[in-house]
């Protein structure tokens, strides 16, 4: 273990023998620390939260600090970052609430970018990525694989489908389905991510079914339920269209259109 000088390790901590600390760091009670971590200079760490292996938290960083919510009444609640997460500087992850799940979860392999935020409750899917200044609010879910651009913010409890990719300085207020592009002020969509399929091992057979679903029940002016069971006769109901079309009927806030 190296454990800088200037650093503030709570005996309370539980940090793997090969963890790094850096100068003036803070790491408070309640913290466990994977094998392999890395926490930069002036990261700050508050009681309740778990930092999985081989992550890399860069100088700055305040994880675990408490919700920016007015509910919020000091109950015990969690922060879980998993294996393989990047943190750069300036990163804010907060702690769950008790009335929202009592944990934000952050998912192995994510990449979040300077500035990011990412607020009470909401989870990430796996090898996400956030650019700059891209701010979750509460309750949010993130799918596996998704990307969301630079100066973007997503309202409280939006969710965010699988693959999907959402454009620089968007403001989202509803869910974004999987494998699609959004991007704006109010977000729109704009057809598949069909790029981002193809670099992640899709099939053009896969990526052609999908067009087919977006078509129909974005492009040809047909109600949800009409669209759905057009799809349903259709197209052939490979395990991506069943997720897409399980993500429309489940949205709770309603779809970008």
């Amino acid at each position: 273990m190296s454990i800088h000088p200037t650093a503030i390790v709570d005996p309370k901590a539980e940090l793997d023998s090969d963890v790094q600390v850096g100068p003036y760091a803070i790491i408070r009670e309640d913290v466990s620390i994977g094998s392999g971590s890395q926490i930069g200079s002036h990261t700050v760490i508050e009681p309740f939260v778990s930092i999985g292996r081989d992550c890399r938290i860069f100088q700055f960083a305040s994880i675990g600090a408490t919700p920016q919510s007015l509910k919020f009444e000091g109950e015990k609640t969690y922060v879980k970052i998993g294996k393989g997460s990047i943190i750069r500087e300036f990163v804010t992850i907060h702690r769950g609430t008790g009335f929202g799940g009592g944990i934000t979860e952050i998912g192995e392999q994510n990449f979040l970018m300077a500035y990011t935020h990412i607020a009470h409750d909401c989870k990430t899917g796996r090898m996400v990525v956030m650019a700059n200044n891209a701010t979750l609010a509460g309750h949010i879910t993130i799918g596996d694989y998704a990307t969301v651009g630079g100066l973007t913010a997503i309202h409280q409890f939006v969710k965010v489908g699988d693959y999907a990719f959402i454009g620089g300085k968007s403001a989202v207020v509803k869910d974004i389905p999987p494998f699609v592009i959004a991007a704006g002020d109010r977000a729109r969509l704009h057809g598949m991510n069909t790029v981002g399929l193809k670099r992640h091992g899709f099939t053009q057979s896969t990526i052609n079914e999908l067009k087919k679903v977006y078509r129909i029940i974005f492009r040809i002016g047909l109600t949800r339920n009409e669209a759905l069971e057009r799809v349903k006769a259709e197209v052939e109901q490979i395990p991506e269209v069943v997720k897409f079309l399980e993500f429309i009927q489940s949205s709770q806030r309603g779809i970008t259109r």
